[in-house]
């Protein structure tokens, strides 16, 4: 580049440089992870014919981020007072989910109205009319989940609502995990062997993990899944992202603590090492991208 050439350039260079760093400064990054303390979340009304119903929007569908998860279309937690009820609701492009993490009353799934109590879980499968109902004298809490079916997915209907209790389901180590964390294997998809109850497609795994005082399940990540963690009670690190250098990226995380991790995302805990404490996650994995599996 000649003098003159080169002189005019070094005018304008920090000009057409500051410009590019603002513009880069306007422009939002997605997340590889999302973070939410469900305690302090607002609660809102649930939608529909629902009565004595509150709703609390963690993931997905009704957040600012929803467009960063893409398997999973919803993640909420619902509280019901004595005798309240969700509306039925029939959603033929998802497959759902209730956990129910306290009190008790029934589940609608079709014509069928099924008993249900504390750490019932259910598959409820797209196109079946669902809904929760509380018929106890106090407070019903319970997490819903949705996940998106892709179009022209087979899809099995189970004639009965699949529904299993967590403390029915043996607490065991996994092979190549450490045996500091044990796993109760809930759900996973129609050609599972393992889990308690296997009816799921687009969802892989919904497991409940308790780790000893300085547990942990190993950081890790998946190629092909979205991942969401609950922390039911205790404390520790989280671990969510990293760096090239293999440094995990480590939050501390109490009860209450939900996260989302995109595909790819490195992901783990570390419970705290405090003698006589102990934690326990609610995990629950789902495929993205769908892929090969898409109109099989």
């Amino acid at each position: 580049m000649g003098g003159a050439r080169w002189r005019a350039f070094a005018r304008i260079a920090p000009a057409v440089l500051a410009a590019a760093c603002a513009r880069g400064d306007e422009r939002k990054v997605d997340p590889t992870w999302l973070r939410q303390h469900v305690p302090d979340m607002e609660t809102g009304p649930c939608e529909g014919a629902a009565t004595g119903c509150r709703y609390k929007v963690i993931f997905g569908a009704g957040t600012p981020d929803a467009g960063i998860a893409k398997g999973v279309a919803r993640y909420a937690g619902v509280i019901l007072d004595a005798g309240g009820a969700t509306a039925t609701t029939t959603l033929p492009d998802e497959e759902q989910v209730y956990v129910i993490l306290e009190g008790s009353g029934a589940i609608r799934y079709g014509n069928e109205t099924v008993p249900a109590r504390q750490y019932d879980f259910a598959y409820l499968a797209p196109g079946v009319a669902h809904g929760l109902v509380n018929t106890s004298s106090g407070r019903m809490r319970a997490i819903g989940m949705g996940f998106r079916i892709p179009k022209g997915m087979k899809i099995e209907v189970p004639r009965k609502l699949p529904l299993a209790n967590i403390e029915d389901v043996p607490a065991q180590t996994v092979a190549g995990l450490p045996p500091t964390t044990l796993y109760r294997l809930l759900m996973g998809d129609t050609t599972s062997t393992r889990d308690k109850i296997a009816a799921a497609h687009v969802l892989t795994s919904l497991f409940i993990m308790e780790f000893a005082p300085g547990g942990t399940n190993f950081p890790h990540h998946h190629d092909e899944e979205e991942e969401i963690y609950l922390v039911l009670e205790g404390r520790g690190d989280m671990v969510a992202g990293g760096g090239m250098e293999g440094v995990e990226g480590r939050h501390p995380a109490r009860g209450g603590d939900a996260y989302f991790f995109r595909l790819n995302c490195t992901v783990g805990f570390y419970a705290s090492p405090e003698a006589g404490s102990k934690a326990r996650i609610l995990a629950v994995r789902s495929r993205f991208p769908f892929g090969r599996r898409e109109g099989r």
